[in-house]
């Protein structure tokens, strides 16, 4: 599905017109402050029921205003399949939307105009893939980057993951609370370790499957690029525990450990993607050009996993020029084109499509310039 309408009140500095999508490339371009950046964090609200750029909902709402709606309305993009084409020809359309009131703190979510009560609804529909600066963090950063990169993968494959990670991160919490209660109650303890055991085995089965299914995609891609460093380059799926032992028995050896600290230290909490060159770490050995690659490398493998499965992941740019050199932007550009997935990029200057699919046919696009918060095309 791609989103070919967008709709927003109360969002940040966004007119409230609705605006018309390519369900392949959309170029936005305008000076800093302009909205451009609102436009994907708008998009992004669809997919990911909150802001890529801050935690809290009162930044993003208007000045003055107590409430925010997202409105978007998706077709079946650039799908290859008869009957789906045949809709998208026929101007059928999936309708999301979602609310935020600020006073009362509360969330509104529908699908075609009917409630819902889960964002994972929204979420199955419009897969929004974000690469902005802070992305270049799964390479770079702790092992909650890459679990959120991963988790995002399982999701979308996995229609179970939600509901195993949401128990999994209860009883999670549970165990907290009764570590941080200061004297044990060792029988309760019993009784969530247990709990947790056993959620965190089907949810690590669950990650490996898709870890599994990714690493192949990605050595894939990686085969395309003539590049030295690709030859030494491990990675590995680290579930949070040596799974040689149960996570039970684990758990019972370090209680003392974890009672000091206050917090689960072994689990599917723990769970990291490793990557390695000659036994290292690649945060340590590659350079800021190697990483921001492999990141690329990687975020294009993860849109093809769930291409071969049919869905059309909808990628947003936001500032990648800061980042990425022509040459980086390039390749990008065209890996995403070759996906036939849903793109939106944003940049200060205006966009030239002849240098960013130099030597290749265009695929088809828009061009918005961004003022004030109000998109006109070019």
């Amino acid at each position: 599905m791609a989103l070919v309408k967008l709709q927003t009140q109360n969002f940040r500095n966004l007119e409230p017109d609705a605006v018309g999508f390519s369900p392949s490339f959309n170029l936005l371009y305008g000076a800093n402050g302009s909205g451009k950046s609102s436009v994907l964090e708008a998009i992004g609200y669809l997919g990911l029921g909150r802001s890529f750029r801050v935690t809290r909902h009162q930044a993003v709402v208007s000045h003055g205003q107590n409430k925010l709606t997202v409105f978007g309305a998706l077709d079946a993009g650039l799908s290859e399949r008869p009957e789906e084409i045949e809709s998208r020809q026929q101007g059928a359309a999936q309708r999301l939307g979602i609310s935020r009131d600020i006073a009362l703190k509360e969330t509104m979510l529908r699908v075609d105009g009917e409630a819902v009560r889960n964002l994972s609804a929204l979420a199955m529909r419009l897969p929004v893939s974000v690469i902005d600066p802070g992305v270049f963090d799964i390479v770079a950063g702790g092992p909650g980057k890459r679990r959120q990169f991963l988790d995002w993968l399982v999701f979308h494959v996995e229609p179970s993951f939600s509901s195993l990670w949401q128990q999994c991160q209860r009883v999670t919490s549970q165990r907290n609370q009764t570590l941080r209660n200061g004297r044990i109650d060792e029988s309760l303890m019993r009784v969530w370790d247990s709990q947790f055991g056993a959620l965190a085995e089907s949810l690590s089965d669950t990650r490996e499957g898709v870890f599994q299914q990714f690493r192949a995609t990605f050595e894939e891609v990686l085969k395309e690029l003539d590049a030295g460093w690709t030859e030494g380059l491990k990675m590995e799926f680290y579930p949070g525990w040596d799974r040689s032992q149960s996570l039970v028995e684990v758990l019972k050896a370090h209680r003392e450990q974890e009672r000091r600290m206050g917090h689960t230290l072994y689990g599917p909490n723990r769970a990291d993607i490793r990557l390695k060159f000659g036994g290292r770490p690649v945060a340590e050995t590659f350079s800021r050009g190697q990483q921001k690659t492999l990141v690329i490398l990687m975020k294009i493998a993860q849109g093809k996993v769930l291409s071969d499965l049919g869905k059309q992941v909808t990628f947003l740019l936001d500032d990648i020029n800061a980042e990425l050199d022509v040459r980086h932007r390039i390749m990008l550009a065209r890996k995403l084109q070759e996906l036939r997935c849903q793109v939106f990029i944003t940049s200060i200057e205006q966009p030239e499509p002849n240098v960013l699919w130099a030597g290749r046919q265009a695929p088809e696009y828009r061009m918005f310039h961004v003022e004030h918060g109000k998109l006109t095309e070019e």
